[in-house]
């Protein structure tokens, strides 16, 4: 319980930044993350902050999905609207009973419902602040091949790291990424480069995405050559994407695989930004180490890089929008196959582990 209450004091004094009288909407699934919803409602209420809480059952919205309508697209958009105009804050706490909910959405209404709800979902994601985690499941725990007491303590440790000490640590790093103009990534069936050049590296150290422990940035949006090939399986749009490989020229993608080719076509058709990338970043959890097909860990993987097709972020924006983010992760460690990063032609990342002097408190322990 004490970790329940710690990780509830980093949500609303780190991560949000609670004032008073301002006004926080937690969103949750499953019945099982009530004891941590309690604790930031508690937290909330300690700084004279305003609270709700906004049940969501998994199964219902989902059915409500599978059928959705003009009319349902109309009051989804009606019910974001009126949460972002009257909210400072958001919490939205997840509780994975499966991975195939999507699996039967039709992708054209969703699209239009995506399409619909553009301009409120950006200013809640660039103009407001928000939390997004997913509280300890069962499913999760057979993802990760732990009991569901071990993913537990897994996963509140992931989630309560230092992160004070992790935005210090990667100063170094944002420094560095900002003065570099060409990246070139090497692994297996990888070789790729593209230029970051005049593009804030922002560090992600626990005020939105929990857990969290990486720094991104985006590449010029034509710039990106060359083969890159994930070796982290990805969940989207409810199936498994293994072994993804996409080919890159001038920025586009011109040639992606993977066990599902013809999905993996849809979804980069989805709109003319599907095609390009909107996020270079690398993964810095020390205590993340191996993927579970939960992208909010994966992506947090030390030694590990995403690269990601699709929308980028407002406070790096490299031109790219679309209806899709797709975060997709390759490990570089010795036993998923290693791999160099170069930055303007000098190795900072080998095998994982990074060699430039002021960037190796970054670095897990092996």
């Amino acid at each position: 319980m004490e970790r329940i209450k710690e990780l509830a004091r980093i949500i609303v004094n780190h991560s949000l930044k609670v004032k008073e009288n301002e006004k926080v909407l937690i969103s949750y699934q499953g019945i099982e993350s009530m004891p941590l919803v309690k604790e930031i409602v508690k937290e909330v209420i300690k700084v004279n902050g305003v609270v709700e809480t906004d049940y969501q059952n998994q199964d219902i919205d989902n059915y409500i999905r599978e059928n959705l309508n003009d009319s349902i697209i109309l009051n989804k958009v009606n019910k974001l609207k009126y949460e972002v105009e009257n909210y400072d804050c958001f919490v939205k706490l997840c509780y994975r009973k499966s991975d195939y909910y999507d699996k039967n959405i039709n992708k054209e209404m969703q699209n239009k419902l995506m399409d619909s709800m553009k301009e409120y979902k950006e200013m809640q994601v660039n103009k407001r602040r928000w939390v997004l985690l997913n509280y300890p499941s069962i499913v999760d725990s057979n993802k990760a091949r732990m009991t569901p007491e071990e993913f537990y303590e897994f996963a509140l440790s992931t989630m309560t790291v230092d992160y004070d000490k992790m935005y210090h640590d990667m100063l170094p790093l944002k420094e560095l990424m900002e003065k570099t103009d060409k990246v070139r990534i090497v692994a297996p069936n990888t070789d790729i480069s593209f230029s970051i050049k005049g593009l804030p590296a922002i560090i992600c150290a626990g005020e939105a995405n929990i857990p969290d422990g990486e720094c991104f940035t985006a590449p010029i949006k034509n710039s990106v050559n060359g083969t890159i090939t994930y070796n982290v399986p990805s969940p989207y749009h409810g199936e498994i994407f293994e072994n993804v490989s996409l080919t890159f020229k001038d920025g586009q993608i011109v040639k992606a695989s993977s066990n599902h080719n013809d999905k993996l076509k849809e979804i980069f058709s989805t709109d003319e930004g599907a095609r390009y990338v909107g996020e270079f970043s690398l993964g810095l959890n020390p205590v993340i180490m191996e993927p579970m097909g939960d992208i909010l860990y994966d992506e947090k993987i030390a030694g590990s890089i995403h690269f990601t097709p699709g929308c980028c972020y407002d406070e790096c924006d490299n031109g790219n929008k679309s209806n899709i983010h797709w975060d997709m992760v390759l490990i570089q460690r010795p036993e998923y196959g290693g791999g160099e990063i170069y930055f303007d032609d000098v190795l900072i990342r080998k095998d994982g582990l990074f060699v430039l002097p002021e960037l190796e408190a970054l670095n897990y322990k092996k």
